[in-house]
Parts: structure tokens; C-alpha cells; sequence
């Protein structure tokens, strides 16, 4: 099976990463947040997350580093534990990313509606009580075949964009912070939990969610193939993703908490962008609006290309068609893979915003568990291919293992009912069994289908080790997988 085209440099892939998980919805729902945890459960609960994350990056720098395949968590599950874990953290991830996507197909036009409400004109349908306006959902379907266009003619155009999507909002976040600090007061922020409330469970309230706002190195890691740069480069980029993401977010909430009473941006509906224009800076208002803008269009592209590189590795290991794993010849691009993903996308996007919620929170349960199986497979790995170097190594070794724990609690939070963020009953209890469900007829057909021995090779190509390449057909006998 033909490679990917490596086309992206090191700042592309920091952008994909980082502003790939950054966002829209928490700059204008900060003020819900504010008023469930306080500003100071928001931010410092993400700094606590951020700790965590990074944690778990530190596993993923060095996965990455020795196996710069497209996959992420499909390639060390396949390496540590075997098809069907490898199937798991695979099909967990294009889970939550789709769920993120068909949220961004009416996301796109509701943002729009805010300063065009011809948007909100021409109601289709309501599901979950939310209603799904014909202008929203065009608009919608417009951008995500124009992401599609934008991904098939290849991974560096997609990053070179992504570099002054996120250029620009940095600029944005930059004007934020200057003015929130230069015109703003502590006294705006101090006290940062509501009185009498207990800070300590605010701030841990908030971690789980903060550590799903900081996926963006595992995107890192799934796109490996794509980075022109050394192994060692990419297992250095996987944690500095983490580290801007999380710098970003805090400095910009923080200043959003000191050019006005936090309490007050606590009451309304658009968070940071309602904070500036209340303190005196309607300019600024609109700057947080733009950085919602680009952020859903960042995350868009990122997310788009992940998908489509899971189910690359997915086909080349005998787990999804290997038509997904078929390259362009001109742009050197997974276009069936690609395509596929805007068809799931729009399938599930005219839902609408309502009823996506639903799936968006589900994939605090897919990204948990496919957490822990990457950091489950490092030290698998390190036992089974001993012999396998890569550019970087995790020290102290055991830092990892904090973060799979934590990413445990992510599951155990979100399932358990009664906790700050467990699922809704019965939806969103019922599309995590359906998806889960979904997924295990998928691995029986493709168990059924049987392997041919190449899988590990077409997985890893030149980074395959030794002792798995010399028992390849490809070298003159059939080899198993694990």
C-alpha cells in the first residue's frame, strides 16, 4: 500500500494540533461555566487538566517518535495488544471526532445567524428541542464539502491554511489579553469561586472536562506520516501541542475574568465575547467572536484529516476496507477515506445542534478509553519491542501512568450516574451502546474476512521491527500479528 505524501513541517503540525482542539463553544459558554464552578474552577481546574494531559502526551511523544505512521492509537494498539484493541481505539476516536464534525455542520451557520439572523429563517425541523433552519444547514453542507476539497488536494495546503487560521487567532487572543489585563483589575477576579462554595470541587469538577478541551496531541501522533520533520521533532510537537492549547485557554479566560467582575460575565449567554463589550470594548467583543469563528473552522480541518487517517491505519490493518487506505497519486491523499468522512459527517450533521450534543458528549467516554489504551500500549510495547528506538523517551517513566488513570476517571465520571458530568438518560446512554454495538459488527465482519499476513508491514511500512518484518510474506513466510 502506497504512503502518505509527508508534506507537513513542524509549524503545520503544531497548528493542527493545537488550534485543531481549541475550539468555538468555550469562548462564548465560559459564562455557564463561570456560573457552575466559578472562574476559578474553569481556569485553574484547566491548568490541573492541562498537567494531566500532558502526561498523557509524554506516551504518545514517544509512540510517535518510533512509529511515525498514520493512526495514533490503532498503530500501538495493533503493536501492543493485537487487532482487536487496535479496532477499539480506532473506532472509539472516529467516534468522537465525527461527533465533533456533525456538530460543526450547523455550528458553522449558527455562529453566522448571530450577525446575519436571515440564518434562523425557514425552520425544517426541531430535534431536542432545537430547531434546524434551512439557511444553516446549506450554509453547513457548503463548508463541509469545501473542508473535503480542502483536504483532498493535500495535507500541506490543509496546514498551510490551518497556520493563518491560527495566526489570526492569536492575534485576536493577543488583543484580548492586553487590554483585559492593561484596562481590567485583580479585583475583578479575586475572589474566583462564589462564596461559600468549596474551591477544591470546583476546581476538580472542571478537570475532566478540561482534559477533553486538550486531545490536540493525539492528532499530532494520528498524523504522523504526513510530518516531513524527524521522528525525534514529532515526539517533541505532541507535547507542545498540549502546552499552547492549555496556555491559550487560560490566558484568554483569565483575561476575560479581569476586564469585568467574572460574576457578571457568569449571568450571560456569550461568555468572553459578552465580558469585552460590557467592560467598554465592542471591538474586542467582535475580536472573541472571531476567534469562535476560526476556531470552529480550525478544529473543522484538523479533525477532518484525523479521520481519515484513522481509517487509513484501520485498513491497512485489515480492519475497514482497504479501499480507505488507497492514496491519490497527484496529491498523495486518503481520498476514499477523506470522502467517507464528509458523507458520516453530513449524515449525522442535519440533526442539528441539539440532538449532536448528545454525540459531543459521548466522546468523553471514546476519548478516555482510547487514552488509556495508548498509554496501556507504551508499556506494552516497551516489553514486547525492546529493541525499537525512537527519537524521544518518557522521563520518569511511571509520568504516563498518572495520566491513564486520570483518563479512567473521564470514563468512570461520565458513566457513572449522579456525577457533575455523567450522560444524559436514556439518549446518551442509548448512542454510546448503539455506537459500541456498531462497532463490534464491524470487527466480527472484518474477523471473518481473515488476515492476509501483510498487515503489520502495510501498518508500519519501514518502521516495522525486525522480527515481525522477517516473519512477513513479504519476506517469504506468513506472519501473525499478535
Amino acid at each position: 500500500m502506497a504512503d502518505l505524501r509527508k508534506s507537513l513541517g513542524p509549524v503545520q503540525l503544531v497548528s493542527l494540533g493545537a488550534a485543531g482542539v481549541i475550539g468555538t463553544s468555550w469562548i462564548y459558554t465560559n459564562g455557564t461555566y463561570f456560573d457552575k464552578y466559578g472562574a476559578g474552577g474553569m481556569i485553574f481546574g484547566l491548568v490541573a487538566g492541562a498537567v494531566l494531559a500532558t502526561f498523557i502526551a509524554l506516551a504518545y511523544g514517544e509512540l510517535a517518535s518510533k512509529f511515525p505512521r498514520a493512526g495514533g492509537e490503532v498503530v500501538y494498539g495493533y503493536l501492543g495488544f493485537g487487532r482487536g484493541v487496535a479496532f477499539a481505539g480506532g473506532w472509539l476516536l472516529i467516534g468522537a471526532y465525527l461527533s465533533c464534525l456533525a456538530f460543526y455542520v450547523t455550528a458553522s451557520g449558527m455562529l453566522l445567524s448571530w450577525v446575519w439572523p436571515a440564518m434562523s429563517r425557514i425552520e425544517l425541523y426541531s430535534i431536542a428541542d432545537t430547531p434546524v433552519h434551512l439557511p444553516v444547514l446549506v450554509f453547513g453542507i457548503a463548508v463541509t464539502v469545501a473542508i473535503f476539497a480542502l483536504n483532498a488536494r493535500g495535507a500541506e495546503l490543509g496546514g498551510r491554511t490551518q497556520v493563518v487560521l491560527f495566526a489570526a487567532m492569536i492575534v485576536l487572543g493577543l488583543a484580548l489579553v492586553v487590554v483585559g489585563f492593561g484596562a481590567g483589575s485583580p479585583h475583578n477576579f479575586w475572589p474566583p469561586y462564589a462564596p461559600g462554595s468549596p474551591a477544591a470541587v470546583d476546581t476538580a469538577r472542571f478537570v475532566i472536562p478540561a482534559m477533553t478541551f486538550l486531545t490536540g496531541f493525539s492528532l499530532v501522533a494520528i498524523l504522523a506520516e504526513d510530518a516531513k520533520i524527524s521522528p525525534r521533532r514529532i515526539g517533541l510537537t505532541v507535547g507542545l501541542t498540549v502546552v499552547i492549547a492549555a496556555a491559550f485557554y487560560v490566558v484568554v479566560l483569565l483575561a476575560s475574568a479581569w476586564v469585568q467582575p467574572w460574576q457578571r460575565t457568569a449571568t450571560t449567554e456569550k461568555g468572553t465575547i459578552a465580558a469585552f463589550t460590557a467592560a467598554g470594548f465592542p471591538a474586542l467583543g467582535w475580536a472573541a467572536y472571531g476567534i469562535a469563528v476560526l476556531g470552529l473552522f480550525t478544529s473543522f480541518i484538523a479533525l477532518f484529516t484525523a479521520s481519515a487517517r484513522l481509517m487509513v491505519a484501520m485498513s491497512r490493518a485489515g480492519l475497514l476496507p482497504a479501499a480507505f487506505a488507497r492514496v491519490h497519486p497527484r496529491w498523495g491523499t486518503p481520498v476514499n477515506a477523506l470522502a467517507f468522512t464528509m458523507v458520516l459527517a453530513l449524515a449525522l450533521g442535519w440533526l442539528g445542534k441539539g440532538a449532536i450534543t448528545w454525540f459531543l458528549d459521548t466522546g468523553g467516554v471514546y476519548v478516555g478509553l482510547a487514552w488509556f489504551i495508548g498509554v496501556a500500549s507504551l508499556y506494552r510495547i516497551r516489553r514486547r519491542y525492546p529493541e525499537v528506538r525512537g527519537g524521544y523517551t518518557v522521563r520518569p517513566s511511571w509520568l504516563p501512568a498518572v495520566g491513564g488513570v486520570a483518563a479512567v476517571a473521564v470514563i468512570v465520571m461520565v458513566l457513572v450516574p449522579g456525577t457533575p458530568i455523567a450522560l444524559v438518560w436514556p439518549a446518551e446512554y442509548l448512542i454510546l451502546l448503539a455506537w459500541l454495538v456498531l462497532g463490534v459488527v464491524i470487527y466480527a465482519m472484518a474477523r471473518r474476512r481473515g488476515e492476509t499476513g501483510t498487515e503489520i508491514v502495510d501498518l508500519l511500512g519501514e518502521h516495522t521491527p525486525a522480527a515481525l518484518r522477517a516473519s512477513s510474506p513479504r519476506s517469504g513466510s506468513r506472519q501473525s500479528a499478535g
